[in-house]
């Protein structure tokens, strides 16, 4: 399957790897990207998709996702989300403590925090999990065009709990 962009770089249907060599082969198109292997036309067609659909599992340590139209799977991949952020980060304290004092005694300070600072602050390994679904979609749209998303989410269970008789939701 090779994806095919117009004049414009807008996404159109792709199309299979014969058409897509004769294309070139003619010069009527040329090579965008590599990987995954998409052609950009280099003359007026007609713009004509089909409606497609990107589903996307989101998870803590995988990304699942499927672009399909009614009758035809398109595109599918399953992405591994980085798990080291928060051991990074730790190892980075660790060793700007230890240079700090090292060198000198330094008064600590503690208006400095990131979290009074901003309102709508999040822990790096999930604003970096979350930006990773957003890059992820955002290039699977420079692809496909993609009319309709569904994103899965985990629901969250309630768990009963009995003591001494009764039950309660937590």
């Amino acid at each position: 399957m090779v994806y095919v962009l117009n004049m414009q770089g807008k996404p159109l249907m792709p199309c299979k790897e014969a058409k897509a060599r004769k294309l070139l082969k003619d010069n009527l198109a040329i090579v965008v990207k590599r990987e995954p292997f998409t052609i950009q036309l280099i003359f007026e067609c007609e713009n004509q998709t089909q409606d497609i659909t990107l589903g996307v599992d989101a998870g803590s340590k995988h990304i699942g996702l499927s672009a399909t139209t009614d009758k035809k799977e398109l595109y599918s991949a399953e992405v591994e989300l980085r798990n080291d952020i928060v051991d990074l980060l730790s190892t980075r304290r660790q060793n700007r403590r230890t240079r700090r004092n090292r060198l000198r005694y330094r008064k600590p300070r503690f208006l400095n925090r990131v979290k009074s600072k901003n309102k709508g602050w999040l822990a790096p390994s999930i604003e970096n999990k979350i930006q990773t679904h957003i890059s992820i979609v955002h290039r699977l749209h420079e692809i496909l065009p993609i009319t309709k998303i569904i994103v899965e989410t985990a629901k969250k269970k309630s768990i009963n709990r009995k003591k001494n008789g009764t039950s309660s939701h937590d």
